[in-house]
């Protein structure tokens, strides 16, 4: 197993880099270019938002950061102990007993796994949910938000059972080198999910209909063209059903792109509804859902090698209570990893690395938010009304508006209001036009 060992690690090593390259050149690390006359604005949420806002959005944080904490802490130590443990294959081994087909034993193991880790983590939704009701922000029922959890559930069971078959069956097909098939496969496995998730998988929780004709629907399309991005129709989500907030985002891309707003931002005034149209357009212009998608499967596939070399080890093996075959160089080595017990140690590295990858992910993130934030004032042309748009975005929300390091590496994807009304306050200075003074 030396040789395909070495193979697979230098092609992660490799893939790794490309994508670290990739996000180096790529990525809008300063999404506001050129100098900015007097300096930069201090971002500053005493400035705009009143004391009451103010304390009412460190009461909400100081509220939903404990069960969001716990619920991470605690699902990483479930997932974990199921898969470098022997709990996980045992668990495995009871459920499928009575199964002889390796496809079935595959899928029961991942169902079961799954609803095991959702059950762990339940407590812990609930108490956001509390959170959120207490705050206003959720408007659901407690049974419409169960039929909500069990349709995710629902959808994880779906999107897990298909990775997993088709994982183990390159693996079960191709012992030695199931790592060039699996990287291959993931790649494209990422790509076809983000191209079909806004027709199959986003009405599962939403009903979508066409804006409405009338100026508003006009406008909108008037923008989109003379920004030259081509957008057939602007769709709204019945997102009342479920929340008080305010949202609007682009998914898909080529046939599947649309651009969604949620129906609570249809309320907003028309210059501000246009300038969160400005920044869904930023998105769609420089095709941010596309470039996410590649850089993402790449990414899949530097982890799918890396898999190999994990799955693989003899020492990883027998900690998650599995066998690991023959002595060494012997090709049944590679054939342990077919064994349907070893899903559980899949779940948990899979775990493993999403939580290490995430803190990358929302920093590339919040820099490209903040780019198509550029891209609507200079489509725009009105940081006044970016600036008001962004503060009824950060109240209706009760965004953080001082998030901390931690909040800020593990959750946040957009950058904090007061950072996006700093930069609207800079770009009107480096355009010339009249700086937006304070709201308050």
């Amino acid at each position: 197993m030396r040789r395909p060992r070495v193979a697979a690690a230098v092609a992660a090593g490799v893939l790794f880099a490309a994508v670290a390259a990739v996000l180096a050149l790529t990525t809008p690390w300063n999404p506001l270019p050129g100098h900015v006359p007097g300096g930069h604005v201090k971002a500053d949420p005493a400035l705009d938002f009143s004391p009451a806002e103010i304390a009412r959005s460190r009461a909400f944080d100081s509220a939903v950061n404990p069960p969001a904490y716990a619920g991470l802490l605690v699902g990483l130590a479930v997932v974990l102990a199921l898969g470098l443990t022997p709990l996980g294959a045992r668990l495995i081994g009871r459920v499928t007993a009575r199964t002889r087909r390796r496809p079935l034993k595959i899928a029961l193991a991942a169902v079961v796994l799954i609803t095991v880790l959702r059950l762990a983590g339940l407590p812990f939704d609930i108490w956001r949910e509390s959170v959120l009701r207490r705050y206003g922000l959720s408007t659901q029922s407690w049974p419409a938000w169960l039929v909500d959890q069990l349709k995710s559930l629902g959808v994880s069971w779906v999107i897990y059972t298909v990775a997993l078959l088709l994982l183990y069956s390159v693996v079960r097909r191709f012992p030695r080198y199931w790592w060039t098939g699996a990287a291959a496969g993931g790649f494209a496995l990422v790509v076809f999910v983000s191209f079909i998730y806004p027709i199959a998988v986003e009405p599962v929780f939403n009903k979508f209909h066409s804006l409405p004709q009338g100026q508003l629907r006009t406008d909108l399309l008037a923008m989109a063209q003379r920004d030259g991005v081509p957008v057939k129709d602007v769709l709204v989500a019945d997102a009342s059903r479920r929340t008080t907030s305010l949202n609007a985002y682009v998914s898909g891309f080529g046939s599947t792109r649309r651009i969604v707003l949620y129906d609570t931002l249809l309320k907003s005034p028309r210059p501000r509804i246009g300038s969160i149209v400005g920044h869904e357009l930023g998105h769609a212009k420089r095709n941010d859902v596309l470039w996410g998608t590649l850089v993402g499967a790449l990414g899949v596939a530097g982890a799918l090698c890396l898999l190999y070399l994990l799955m693989t080890s003899p020492r990883l093996l027998r900690r998650a209570g599995v066998d690991p075959g023959g002595p060494p160089g012997d090709a049944s080595r590679g054939r342990a990893a077919a064994d349907p017990r070893t899903v559980a140690l899949v779940l948990a590295l899979v775990a493993a690395g999403t939580q290490v990858s995430a803190p990358v992910q929302n920093l590339v993130s919040r820099h490209i938010e903040a780019r198509a934030d550029a891209h609507a004032l200079q489509l725009t042309r009105d940081p006044a009304t970016f600036v008001s748009m962004q503060h009824e975005l950060s109240v209706r929300n009760i965004s953080d508006l001082s998030p901390d390091a931690a909040e800020r590496v593990l959750w946040m994807t957009h950058p904090a209001g007061p950072d996006r009304i700093a930069m609207a306050r800079d770009w009107a200075r480096m355009n010339r036009v009249p700086v937006p003074p304070p709201l308050r």
